[in-house]
C-alpha cells in the first residue's frame, strides 16, 4: 500500500513489478489507471495535439511492458516510466517532422551597436517556464511561446526545464554532445522570454 503522498514503498514496489512480470492482468490494471494521468500530462506537454499525447501514452505502456525484465530497479518505477513516455513523445515528435526546421535567430532579442538591448526587458519572476506555467493567468500564454520555437529548441526547453531531466539525459535522448544541450537551453530560455516580453508589453499597452 502507497504512503500519504502516493508513493509506495520499495518492497511494495519491488512486490508491483513481480506481478507486471509474472503477466499478472489485475497489476497491470491497476499500474495503468495508476500511471495514465501522470504520463498523460507528460506527452500532453511534449506534443501538440490531444490524439498525438495519447498515442504517446499507449506506446509508452507497451514499450514499458516489454522492457520490464530489463528494469532493474535503480530508479523507481515512476521515474523509469517517465522517461520511456519522454522518448516515446520524442519517437513520434520525429515521425511527424516534414520540413525543414525554421532558424530561431529571427526569435532572439536584437541589440544595438553598444551592446544594449534595443528594447528593456520586462521584468518576470524568478523560476523560468516552470513557475510561469504554475500561474493560470500566463499558463495558455506560455504554452503558445514555447510551441513558437523550433523543435529542437523546443525540445531541449521541455526536457530541461519542464520535464527536469539533467543535461547528460538530454543528451542522450536527442543524440546531442552536453555542450550543445547547454547552448541550445540559452537560447531557448532567451527566445521564450523575448515572447513573454512582447505579451508582457501588450498588456501595459492597453
Amino acid at each position: 500500500m502507497s504512503d500519504a503522498s502516493g508513493m509506495r514503498s520499495p518492497e511494495e514496489e519491488a512486490a508491483l513489478v513481480e506481478r507486471l512480470r509474472r503477466g499478472d492482468d489485475g497489476a497491470y490494471e491497476a499500474w495503468v489507471r495508476e500511471s495514465t494521468p501522470r504520463m498523460l500530462a507528460v506527452a500532453r506537454r511534449m506534443m501538440r495535439s490531444e490524439d498525438d499525447a495519447r498515442d504517446v501514452v499507449q506506446e509508452a505502456f507497451v514499450s514499458a511492458f516489454r522492457a520490464l525484465d530489463r528494469f532493474q530497479g535503480d530508479a523507481r518505477l515512476s521515474t523509469w516510466l517517465h522517461r520511456i513516455t519522454v522518448n516515446a513523445a520524442l519517437m513520434r515528435l520525429r515521425s511527424k517532422r516534414r520540413r525543414p526546421e525554421e532558424s530561431i535567430e529571427d526569435q532572439l532579442p536584437g541589440f544595438l551597436e553598444d551592446g544594449h538591448h534595443e528594447r528593456t526587458p520586462v521584468p518576470w519572476q524568478e523560476g523560468g517556464a516552470d513557475a510561469l506555467l504554475e500561474r493560470d493567468e500566463v499558463r495558455g500564454r506560455v504554452r503558445a511561446a514555447i510551441d513558437e520555437l523550433p523543435e529542437s529548441y523546443r525540445n531541449v526547453l521541455l526536457l530541461r526545464d519542464i520535464e527536469e531531466l539533467d543535461t547528460q539525459e538530454v543528451a542522450k535522448m536527442l543524440e546531442l554532445s552536453p555542450g550543445a544541450v547547454k547552448t541550445r537551453l540559452h537560447r531557448a530560455r532567451v527566445a521564450l522570454r523575448e515572447h513573454l516580453d512582447l505579451l508582457l508589453r501588450e498588456d501595459d499597452a492597453r
